[in-house]
């Protein structure tokens, strides 16, 4: 699971990027993933695993109605409004 979608959730500027990783991590994945290019955002992922604890059903309600407009038309989710990370447009030999 990519909590940030890219960079795309965070433009929206409604929720952090430890927000986003603890809600990832609060959820039944078997890996969260966030790139780590570069110290300050290793110290950032370090920083949500160490302060992350399992969010509340209150917590949960309020992240979510947090991000709800941002959310309702799909302008943030690119991988699900176009081929932005869609591997298989610019290699349609994996195909077959």
């Amino acid at each position: 699971m990519k909590p940030m979608g890219d960079h795309f959730i965070l433009d929206t500027k409604t929720a952090t990027p430890v927000e986003c990783l603890h809600y990832a991590m609060n959820l039944p994945t078997s890996v969260v993933i966030t790139g780590c290019d570069s110290l300050p955002i290793l110290e950032q992922a370090l920083k949500a695993a160490r302060s992350f604890r399992s969010m509340t059903e209150s917590e949960v309600s309020t992240l979510l109605a947090k991000t709800a407009q941002a959310a309702q038309a799909g302008k943030y989710e690119l991988y699900k409004t176009s081929h932005h990370f869609d591997g298989t447009v610019a290699n349609p030999q994996w195909l077959g």
